[in-house]
């Protein structure tokens, strides 16, 4: 009897609990949506703290009928929100509760929900979310089965303080168990990402930095796809201020790895991805651009790029061949980002791309070819490499490209190589003595181009960059004679002068400024020369006129 009585109570509990259990599934059935809502209210409160309760309502088949509630936009926003609220309690509770609201798809369901443009909803979607993928018992790799979640849950950072809280809560735990797989979700959220690379980079795996995880991953020894995307990582954090670039991850690690990545021995798809991503990292660091400069001749890998595929691949193998003849584009573009971000600051490594590499000729066969994409791509490659270059180069890119392609190039009928090809040559035209120089061997021909240009059909744009070069030829010490000895351009400056286009007439005017400049020899005879063919006059003008910058020249 007393071991009856002791256990009555508990049998009556059990009853009682399941019991009021069921009366709060039932009531997410009723008709009436304001009784459906105080239902799931109560259950709200009647859960908070009550893991026996959390599992009472599982079994109960609460879950799937919460879910159908959340999902249906006939549901109120208030319903929806206190379901999820609901969902996120019951989610609290023990790793089987996990399990069992997973099996019920609840990721699919909530992850629909962050589609909704409520924010409140939208929040505790997120929060019950982050409970869920906290636990170890949760696979994460349902957060990437479809490719639109990641990008739309990254739009959602910015909302609201927990919107950024519940996120980068959820990527550092994925970013904790992680496949080499989701790796390549991580560097796409840390791709100029500030927010989210700090998150990931103070993340700890065992103990151990994420930045030093990726760092194993790079090692030789390890497939080329994982050291390829772990650097791809340390790239996109370096580059969102998250990691240093002096850090020995980057420079000892990352940059070494994706210099590798260049070789001929790599696959094409890992070669292009290889000098982007390096392209990409020094783009804004000298220091870096100086170490890759001089690692494991990456100048001349570069070179490598246009020749490809070589006879060699030929023989040995025609399906890579084949492959690679459909995609040596991409290859050459590759080349094209490294070689620009390489010498983008640094003189001394500039002229290392351009002298030692013999990418001068390559670039200068390309602005040949047929198509008026590589052509653009070459030139513009000339262009950057003439940008505030010693004399030497300039002499080399002009004996290399060779007159006669150049003033092809000025009448080339594709705009962009023709604007490409005026902004190598106003780089070229830069300094005085190399100004004089290039002038005194080549000075006819591109007198003879300006006309032809200043005379034709082309846009305003074409017509500024082919004044601004007159400028340059304005400035030189001896090519400006070749100005005043042409009675026709002067007078072509004065009609740009009178133009109506102001950068026409701003151009035009910075002719006349660099002719007449009063420290120079021969300024009084060209000022007087100048001032015959009515050049006063036109400058009072142009003092009245309404653009300040044009009034102030």
């Amino acid at each position: 009897r007393l071991c009856w009585y002791s256990e009555t109570p508990f049998i009556l509990h059990e009853i009682e609990v399941t019991a009021t259990s069921r009366h709060y599934v039932d009531r997410l059935f009723d008709p009436d949506p304001q009784n459906v809502l105080q239902g799931v209210i109560d259950m709200k409160n009647a859960v908070i703290g009550n893991n026996k309760q959390k599992a009472n309502l599982i079994v109960l088949g609460a879950v799937p009928r919460l879910l159908y509630l959340l999902q249906q936009s006939s549901s109120s926003l208030e319903l929806r929100t206190e379901c999820a609220v609901v969902l996120g309690s019951l989610a609290m509770g023990t790793e089987n509760n996990i399990k069992s609201l997973v099996d019920c798809h609840i990721i699919p369901a909530l992850l629909q929900g962050l589609l909704c443009s409520d924010l409140i909803f939208i929040e505790a979607c997120l929060r019950c979310l982050r409970t869920i993928f906290i636990s170890p018992v949760t696979p994460v790799q349902l957060l990437y089965t479809d490719p639109t979640v990641i990008p739309h849950i990254m739009s959602l950072l910015s909302r609201s303080q927990h919107t950024q809280e519940y996120i980068t809560q959820i990527f550092a735990h994925c970013c904790k168990v992680a496949h080499t797989s989701h790796i390549v979700i991580m560097f796409f959220l840390a791709y100029e990402n500030a927010q989210v690379s700090m998150t990931l980079v103070n993340v700890l795996v065992d103990g151990e930095q994420l930045s030093q995880v990726f760092a194993r991953m790079m090692q030789r020894d390890k497939p080329i796809e994982m050291q390829l995307t772990a650097a791809k990582c340390l790239t996109y954090m370096c580059r969102a201020g998250a990691i240093r670039t002096d850090d020995n991850c980057i420079i000892l690690k990352t940059l070494p790895c994706l210099v590798r990545m260049c070789s001929k021995e790599r696959l094409l798809e890992e070669r292009v991805e290889g000098a982007e991503t390096l392209a990409f990292l020094m783009e804004p660091d000298i220091e870096l651009q100086r170490i890759a400069s001089v690692t494991d001749h990456l100048v001349s890998m570069l070179a490598d790029y246009f020749k490809y595929p070589s006879s060699v691949s030929a023989i040995t193998d025609i399906k890579r061949l084949d492959h690679d003849l459909k995609h040596a584009h991409e290859l050459r573009q590759a080349a094209f980002k490294l070689y620009a971000s390489l010498g983008s600051n640094d003189e001394d490594i500039r002229k290392k791309p351009i002298l030692e590499s013999g990418v001068i000729e390559l670039l200068c066969s390309l602005t040949q070819s047929d198509s008026p994409a590589l052509r653009v791509n070459g030139i513009w490659a000339l262009m950057n490499m003439a940008f505030q270059a010693d004399q030497k180069v300039k002499v080399e890119i002009v004996r290399a490209l060779g007159t006669e392609q150049l003033f092809r190039l000025l009448s080339d009928p594709d705009t962009n190589v023709l604007m490409k090809t005026l902004g190598l040559l106003r780089n070229l035209l830069s300094t005085r003595p190399h100004i004089d120089q290039i002038m005194s061997s080549h000075g006819k021909q591109i007198m003879q181009a300006v006309t032809l240009i200043l005379e034709g059909e082309h846009s305003i744009e074409v017509k500024e960059q082919t004044l601004c070069i007159l400028a340059n030829i304005a400035d030189g010490n001896t090519a400006k004679e070749l100005i005043m000895t042409n009675d026709d351009m002067p007078q072509k400056i004065k009609y740009y002068m009178g133009h109506s286009n102001v950068k026409l007439q701003l151009a035009a005017t910075f002719c006349i400024s660099n002719l007449i400049w009063n420290e120079e020899d021969g300024s009084q005879e060209r000022q007087d020369k100048l001032r015959e063919m009515g050049f006063v006059d036109i400058l009072h003008k142009l003092t009245q006129a309404s653009d300040p910058s044009l009034c102030d020249r």
